[in-house]
């Protein structure tokens, strides 16, 4: 069986481009994907858990209960956490702040507009994807400073959420790791699983989608390896070459 497709925005990489600071990260890391001279692996996520941040998780346990935030995020995390790894360059607490933070914004959005705009025709250019990274932003300017949080951080991980769906360029590798982070999700079996069920589309789509346009915009080298050997994996498991 197969749906028909909606009409995906691909990410332009000319929108933002002559933003000063996604220049500033290009010139610092021209080369694309950026490598690593870490060691990393592509083992399935659920080998890898991630832990810690028990009482940012507690304080944000209200914004969990949207849009599946109780399984995406932990996911999110658990891929950042794996990237961090691998990019020991970049600052590992704000990036794994700013990757369990993210998406919390949807719970302080209408949830009935959740499926219809943010899943639908244009996507990443509905108003909800950008109401939901505004709402994200309070969050963590609400829950931060209680929890020993300096302005500076906070500022850095609300720069991460503020344009994680809608800027189509990293500010910096700190955000390059959460929005490749956030997109590790959809190559994961709970992810394809879910959107399958968000966008109306069949699992051979989407995850012939995932290949076309998905994998292009992974920004680092760990994460297009994860990637593709998630790709892999889900194909196999699901059959997607004879169920369509």
């Amino acid at each position: 069986m197969s749906t028909t497709s909606p009409q995906w925005a691909p990410a332009d990489k000319k929108e933002h481009a002559n933003d000063e600071r996604a220049q500033e990260f290009a010139a610092q890391y021209p080369q694309r994907p950026i490598p690593t001279d870490q060691p990393f692996h592509t083992d399935p996520l659920i080998t890898s858990p991630a832990f810690g941040l028990d009482e940012l998780w507690k304080a944000i346990e209200p914004e969990t209960r949207t849009r599946a935030n109780d399984i995406h995020l932990p996911v999110v995390v658990a891929f950042a956490t794996r990237l961090c790894d691998a990019y020991p360059q970049a600052d590992r607490d704000i990036v794994l702040t700013a990757a369990l933070l993210h998406d919390t914004g949807w719970a302080h959005v209408d949830e009935s507009r959740i499926i219809s705009e943010g899943f639908s025709g244009d996507w990443r250019k509905a108003a909800i994807r950008f109401e939901h990274e505004a709402e994200g932003v309070k969050v963590a300017r609400r829950v931060l400073p209680g929890l020993g949080a300096d302005e500076a951080f906070i500022t850095a991980v609300c720069d991460i959420i503020d344009g994680h769906d809608t800027r189509h360029v990293p500010y910096s590798l700190e955000d390059a790791l959460v929005r490749d982070a956030d997109r590790l999700w959809r190559f994961d079996l709970a992810g394809i699983s879910l959107s399958c069920s968000w966008f109306g589309m069949a699992a051979s789509d989407y995850v012939a989608r995932l290949e076309r346009e998905i994998l292009p915009e992974l920004i680092t080298e760990v994460a297009h390896a994860i990637a593709n050997a998630d790709l892999e994996r889900s194909r196999q498991l699901l059959r997607t070459e004879v169920i369509r």
